[in-house]
């Protein structure tokens, strides 16, 4: 395989085989997933593990297509000409490469992380198509095309909060990471703390999962909120039997803050243990 599990990341097999599989292909990755569930990390991960250089585009609400090829800073050519300043001669000087155009450029093959795209507008995909697709735009104020020296490796994070146009689905090759098993996770843990107390980690996990099982849960907790929690309780050296002995009529966990992440969710578990002590007092 081109990339596997590393020291820092644990990748299942079906990942591992999406990595393959994108970049034999020369497609780019699109990883959905739940939040913290490593998707931005992979990114990261696979640079690593190819010895690549990683550029990373973070997508915003305003974030516009065109930003990732260049923008064109016409105000403060007008200024500058209005000034006198030699600079306006030469329009390149008002010219601000895009993420693409920096990956497009490069001598060397990078990874390009295109990270949570449905943050944008909904056409926002749609509008790099023909860039993605191509490897190569065109840069009207020089009247130059703009083409990838290297193929870059493509990588795109999605978080589901929109659909994205069936266009854009076309030209990726589709990966879904499913939240970890528990064996998943414990591996997970693993990497992050291998010298932590497996008491504290079977106890930690016994209550993370409970928690996510909680119908009616607004934010689920994440995996990298579990790896907050536990970093948490090694810190303040949490004695093994608070959480072992934890009275199950307390639905919040000590130093809930890390996983719970809404006043909803924290009122739900405080009306499940009033249910639960209410329950235990008419039995």
């Amino acid at each position: 395989m081109i990339f596997d599990s590393t020291d820092t990341y644990i990748s299942t097999d079906e990942l591992s085989m999406a990595v393959d599989a994108a970049v034999k292909l020369q497609r780019p990755l699109l990883v959905k997933g739940e939040p913290g569930t490593g998707k931005t990390m992979l990114a990261e991960e696979v640079a690593k593990s190819l010895g690549l250089r990683l550029i990373q585009w973070h997508i915003k609400s305003t974030t516009k297509a065109v930003n990732g090829l260049y923008e064109y800073d016409a105000v403060s050519r007008l200024r500058d000409s209005q000034l006198g300043d030699e600079r306006v001669k030469d329009i390149s000087n008002y010219i601000k490469k895009g993420k693409l155009w920096e990956a497009f450029e490069s001598d060397e093959r990078v990874v390009l992380l295109i990270d949570e795209i449905d943050k944008a507008d909904i056409e926002f995909p749609n509008d790099l198509l023909q860039e993605i697709d191509k490897m190569e735009f065109f840069v009207y104020e020089l009247g130059q095309t703009i083409s990838a020296k290297q193929r870059p490796v493509v990588i795109i994070t999605s978080n589901n909060e929109k659909e994205l146009p069936d266009a854009f689905l076309r030209r990726c090759f589709f990966h879904y990471i499913n939240f970890p098993d528990r064996e998943t996770m414990q591996e997970i843990v693993s990497v992050h703390y291998p010298s932590i107390k497996q008491d504290l980690v079977k106890e930690a996990m016994d209550i993370f999962f409970d928690v996510r099982k909680v119908p009616g849960l607004k934010k689920k907790p994440s995996t990298s909120e579990l790896i907050d929690w536990l970093k948490l309780l090694m810190a303040d050296d949490i004695p093994d039997e608070i959480l072992t002995n934890r009275d199950p009529s307390k639905a919040i966990p000590p130093l809930y803050g890390a996983l719970v992440k809404n006043e909803q969710d924290v009122h739900l578990l405080e009306r499940l243990a009033f249910m639960h002590r209410r329950e235990s007092r008419s039995n």
